[in-house]
């Protein structure tokens, strides 16, 4: 695929291409695509020049050959780990966080595993644009290690007690990881943001499934075609709260879903449709959190403490585990649901969230949830 060229002249002439203004930049070929972005995702790009083409990719909207060669790019790099069940489902929250409310996402594997579905999610360190906390702040605030190797992860999950993991970027991605300092001097969401909830560190030896989430709605169309790339027997994309895989408990929403890795459909779903009555969205962030230190002026990072944050967001989801009647409650309800009726688990989302409720109170789902912490 490179011929004679190597990275330097690759990304030389991929910027020659997107970065000459509006009138005259030009998409790049696959083929010129993924070396360029596989020099970029493995560090050996210069930094400018990295972030040059990232901003231009996205100033003249990445194309589906540019997304597809970033995706198979970033894929090559990642180490994969094979999990022996019949089936896993990839729980992708969003990279950068959330801040607006807190999130039951991850908690979410935990559930569906307590319901025997083994699933697991991924993550990282808080990162540009969003700045907000991530599913590895709220896991090890509950306790979980973060930071564990892709084969206990998968041990992790083939365990029927157990079912379910989270692994981190900096452990199946390392060199894409090394880029949070430079993704952070870019600013703005680039191409990177799009792709890394989809690298699928791991994989089951039978089917896969990818929940994840969006906002903008452009983008169901673009994770479900990656998704497909990517493998995944099937996919939900939810149209969540901040961009995660909690809909809205307040208003009706939608979220796409494809089977059998055949074309995608929209799903429209209530609250209401569930019995769930809720005057907010999702989980509340408590009053009195403490404020975030960071430079003056500073108005991209978060406001609040990302520890402190956590903190109540692992609070909050113990208690959903553990019966508690309350928001966190009915956002894996609602979640749970989704997937559940996606695998064909239940024939209805009111026999899904009926299932999920019953894990919760039950405190089954609160004994996988703490069968990592022995």
């Amino acid at each position: 695929m490179n011929g004679e060229k190597n990275s330097a002249q690759w990304m030389r002439q991929a910027i020659q291409k997107v970065a000459t203004g509006p009138e005259y930049s030009k998409d790049l070929a696959y083929d010129e695509a993924y070396p360029a972005l596989r020099a970029v995702f493995s560090g050996e790009a210069d930094d400018v020049q990295a972030a040059v083409l990232l901003i231009a990719l996205r100033m003249k909207r990445e194309t589906a050959d540019e997304n597809a060669a970033g995706m198979q790019a970033l894929y090559d790099l990642t180490a994969h780990q094979m999990v022996n069940v019949p089936r896993l489902v990839d729980v992708a929250e969003p990279y950068g966080g959330q801040i607006k409310n807190l999130p039951t996402g991850p908690f979410l594997p935990a559930v569906l595993a307590a319901c025997g579905v083994p699933a697991y999610t991924h993550g990282m360190d808080t990162v540009s644009p969003k700045f907000g906390c991530t599913p590895r702040y709220i896991l090890e605030a509950a306790g979980v290690n973060p930071d564990i190797s892709l084969a206990d992860a998968a041990e992790q999950i083939e365990q029927p007690d157990i079912g379910w993991a989270y692994v981190d970027q900096k452990v199946f991605c390392p060199s894409l990881n090394g880029l949070i300092d430079l993704r952070n001097r870019i600013v703005k969401r680039n191409l990177i943001t799009t792709i890394e909830v989809l690298s699928r560190p791991l994989q089951s030896t039978g089917s896969n499934h990818l929940v994840t989430g969006y906002v903008h709605v452009a983008y169901p169309p673009v994770y479900c075609q990656l998704a497909r790339q990517m493998g995944y027997d099937g996919a939900v994309v939810i149209r969540g709260v901040e961009g995660g895989v909690q809909p809205s408990l307040r208003q009706p929403s939608r979220y796409f879903e494809y089977h059998d890795k055949g074309e995608e459909m929209a799903v429209e779903i209530s609250p209401d449709a569930l019995d769930i009555q809720a005057s907010s969205r999702a989980v509340p962030v408590p009053e009195g959190l403490p404020a975030a230190e960071h430079a003056a002026g500073d108005r991209l990072a978060a406001s609040v403490d990302l520890r402190a944050f956590a903190k109540a967001a692992a609070e909050s989801g113990l208690e959903a585990l553990a019966g508690k009647d309350c928001l966190a409650r009915e956002c894996l309800a609602f979640t749970g649901a989704i997937v559940l009726k996606h695998l064909n688990e239940v024939d209805s989302l009111q026999a899904g969230a009926r299932r999920i409720r019953e894990v919760l109170d039950s405190g089954k789902a609160l004994q996988h949830f703490q069968a990592v912490l022995n």
